[in-house]
């Protein structure tokens, strides 16, 4: 009769997020901190679930949209004193480890990659074009340093070095955050913040991962055989689940294919 009175919880309950893409702000389909609020918060909340799963394969994205994605789970661990577990399918890289590492205990796969601790910026340079097809660029600035870095201008030493040292901040970001939460957990390895990858057990080697498990034996270790899975994930923009897509949707698909693509997946 347990089941019928209301409010009594009839057993152990997971809530399980999934966390599948790259993580980018204003993309739809994207990992972002506003595309999950509501997601987190009722998988933190309803209920009063015994723990949260995190289910993650992420290549990665914006490292402020991961670090404001990674302080939401903490602050709804904390004030729900609910433990969060996270579980590497494909890849926890960049800013999908950034994510992992928000959880208590990270799980991983055998072929599971995870690291790729660092910050990249990529782009191109079309100036030489733009020369040989007669075209002049002008731009015109008030403070000398308001254009960088424009791809269709010359490289300069100096933009190079303001760049390095704007990512040489997100990155001293990133490995003071893995560090308060993995602490003693991580490896002496020269290579562990270097933006390095590890796969599976090579991972929990050095102290990126705690263990090789899967999401639904490794609750069932922790919490008994009856308990209970409840499931968040975002969904797909309406059009796009019935197969008609925008070319912005196209173009991010084809973006996100390629931050696998760096992994070989």
């Amino acid at each position: 009769m347990k089941r019928f009175i209301p409010f009594v919880k009839s057993g152990p309950t997971v809530s399980v997020v999934r966390m599948q893409g790259t993580i980018a702000a204003g993309s739809r389909g994207t990992l972002s901190d506003a595309s999950l609020r509501t997601i987190l918060e009722k998988a933190f909340r309803k209920g009063k679930p015994d723990a949260v799963a995190l289910e993650i394969n992420s290549p990665g994205g914006s490292p402020v949209q991961s670090s404001m994605i990674g302080a939401r789970i903490r602050r709804l661990s904390e004030e729900t004193e609910v433990p969060v577990y996270a579980f590497v399918e494909d890849v926890a890289a960049s800013g999908g480890y950034w994510i992992a590492s928000a959880a208590d205990e990270i799980y991983a796969d055998q072929s599971s990659i995870l690291g790729s601790i660092g910050v990249v910026s990529a782009g191109f340079g079309a100036h030489v074009f733009l020369q040989r097809q007669g075209i002049e660029r002008r731009v015109h600035t008030a403070g000398k340093s308001k254009s960088m870095l424009d791809p269709f201008r010359p490289e300069n030493e100096e933009d190079v070095a303001r760049l390095n040292r704007l990512l040489g901040q997100l990155h001293d970001t990133f490995i003071t955050y893995v560090r308060s939460r993995r602490g003693d957990k991580l490896a002496d390895n020269p290579d562990l913040f270097t933006g390095e990858i590890w796969v599976g057990q090579g991972a929990v080697d050095v102290g990126l991962a705690d263990t090789i498990g899967h999401l639904v034996p490794a609750m069932k270790d922790r919490f008994g055989d009856k308990v209970q899975f409840r499931r968040y994930e975002l969904r797909r923009p309406f059009l796009t689940r019935f197969g008609a897509k925008v070319t912005s949707d196209a173009l991010s698909a084809v973006e996100e294919r390629a931050e696998f693509a760096r992994y070989g997946l």
